[in-house]
């Protein structure tokens, strides 16, 4: 396998990761709305993820870096062809840390009702966003002989990618009600699991039509058995959710997540960016990447550093692996963001 094969792997390994830990994140912050029915119910969902949120986005960090060094020819035409999506996407990631950081600085409750509104849009609308861009990806986008993107912004929300958008919206929402069901106690935990058990059916139905139109577009046997992993996972984290085991459906919901990521760079290999206009203006692991003694030196550097960070971040789940509810809340609680 060569250096550039390897760096594919690796991308997506990255990019597998991050869906997997802010995709509960995201799901969580949509609860915030959609679950809680008071301010003590959204601070127990808020301390849910308090601990790892900011932990769960130096994935996102380190495949965006993977990529910019490893395939600096598709860094250029997904940044460029998808600036605005992209530029949402990072203004939301921007304003939801902000709204962490600052919603208990002031015990007003316009100030952090504000705060907790903005946090529900801002893991609302990348959720949606990612599914779409990695609908493009997957589908192909308009790039000419230059390797530049030369469609419109109304081209990337064609109806595969805006299909794409909702299996990535409905599956982080359930994936995040099975972590509130693992992570809380009491009433809400209960309600957490109920309401899994509605988006998970919605999120399985709108995911198959995704895979199998993928599958029929640019599927093989190492995508089919992805697809299966991943019907298989859901339905089984659905049943395991109505029985009340929420580690198992956790780890299930993960598992479906994994297992679309990995049919999607499995549809796409050797490319990373088909092209609609002409196949031979595809980007390729081949065409779009660095040169051999570039890749040669991150392979080094990821080996020493990747190893430390997912110790250290498994660490901190370990840490914060307790669940909590709202006796655990102060009613008075002062400032910073685990409050």
């Amino acid at each position: 396998m060569e250096l550039h094969d390897v760096w594919f792997v690796l991308i997506a390994v990255l990019w597998t990761g991050y869906f997997f830990l802010e995709g509960f994140d995201f799901g969580v912050g949509i609860l915030t709305k959609l679950l809680a029915r008071d301010r003590p119910e959204r601070r127990v969902l808020i301390n849910t993820i308090g601990p790892v949120w900011d932990g769960n986005e130096v994935w996102l960090l380190t495949a965006g870096g993977a990529t910019f060094a490893a395939f600096p020819e598709w860094y250029a035409t997904l940044f460029s062809g998808f600036y605005l999506p992209l530029l949402l996407i990072l203004v939301c990631l921007i304003v939801r840390g902000v709204a962490f950081e600052y919603r208990a600085k002031r015990p007003e409750e316009n100030w952090q009702r504000n705060w907790e509104t903005a946090i529900f849009w801002t893991s609302l609308l990348p959720a949606f966003l990612w599914g779409v861009a990695f609908g493009n990806i997957a589908w192909g986008v308009k790039i000419d002989r230059h390797f530049e993107y030369v469609g419109t912004v109304g081209d990337l929300f064609n109806p595969y990618a805006l299909l794409g958008g909702l299996v990535t919206l409905t599956l982080f929402t359930f994936h995040g009600a099975v972590f509130t069901a693992l992570k809380t106690v009491g009433d809400i935990r209960l309600r957490a699991r109920r309401l899994a058990r509605w988006v998970g059916v919605v999120a399985a139905v709108v995911a198959l039509a995704f895979l199998l139109w993928t599958q029929a577009h640019s599927g093989d046997d190492k995508s089919l058995v992805a697809l299966i992993v991943a019907v298989g996972a859901l339905v089984i984290a659905l049943v395991a959710n109505q029985l009340g085991r929420e580690g198992w459906s956790f780890a299930l919901s993960g598992i479906t997540i994994v297992a679309i990521v990995a049919m999607i760079f499995l549809s796409l290999f050797p490319n990373v960016m088909p092209s609609t206009l002409d196949g031979e203006w595809s980007l390729t692991v081949t065409n779009a990447s660095s040169s051999p003694y570039t890749l040669k030196i991150m392979t080094w550097c990821a080996a020493v550093a990747t190893p430390i960070v997912m110790l250290y971040q498994g660490w901190t789940y370990w840490v914060f692996r307790k669940r909590i509810g709202i006796q655990h809340i102060a009613p008075d609680a002062g400032a910073g963001s685990a409050h």
